[in-house]
């Protein structure tokens, strides 16, 4: 088993379930562990009984280790690229005082994106080829987007695959950013 931190702005962030689920079963998760750090997991439903989680199947992907309970984003997707998008918080806190969100070497208030098709080995994902900052040793390669405080909902716009991420503000104007495919 496992444990899901929930209080405040913690908890079972989002779901995603692979684009070939029907075939793999895999199905992942984005949420705060008992430590009340972010994790991103993938499992697998039962053979035989899509409606139940097959626990002995849980795999942690990566963890970003938290200072501040709130600002964890808070979405996880499948693009029409078939990679896996994850929203981060800057980390918590008024005015992101570690200035994370700006850090290209935290995954903190960044929109990630990631393989996980690499269903064998650790560390059971890989890094688009074609990822903005591959090659930028000033910028982590999970790296897709900069510079959020708390992306916590943000969609593919089905016409022509642009995200439009809604970005929470900081007390008196909320933020909604578009980035081009």
């Amino acid at each position: 088993s496992f444990y899901i931190r929930s209080a405040g702005e913690q908890g079972l962030l989002s779901i995603a379930f692979h684009p070939n689920y029907k075939n793999n079963r895999y199905f992942f998760l984005y949420y705060n562990n008992d430590r009340g750090n972010l994790a991103v997991a993938r499992m697998q439903t039962k053979a035989g009984n899509p409606n139940e989680a097959d626990i002995s199947t849980k795999t942690v992907l990566f963890t970003i280790n938290k200072t501040f309970d709130n600002h964890n984003g808070g979405r996880l997707l499948f693009g029409p690229d078939g990679y896996l998008y994850l929203g981060t918080g800057d980390g918590g806190s008024a005015g992101d005082p570690n200035n994370l969100s700006q850090n290209g070497n935290s995954l903190f208030g960044k929109l990630i994106r990631i393989n996980v098709d690499n269903f064998d080995s650790p560390p059971y994902y890989s890094i688009p080829a074609d990822n903005p900052y591959v090659g930028d040793t000033t910028i982590r390669d999970e790296i897709f987007s900069i510079g959020f405080r708390n992306p916590f909902r943000w969609s593919f716009d089905k016409l022509n695959g642009d995200i439009w991420i809604g970005d929470v503000g900081n007390s008196v104007r909320e933020e909604i950013n578009r980035q081009p495919i």
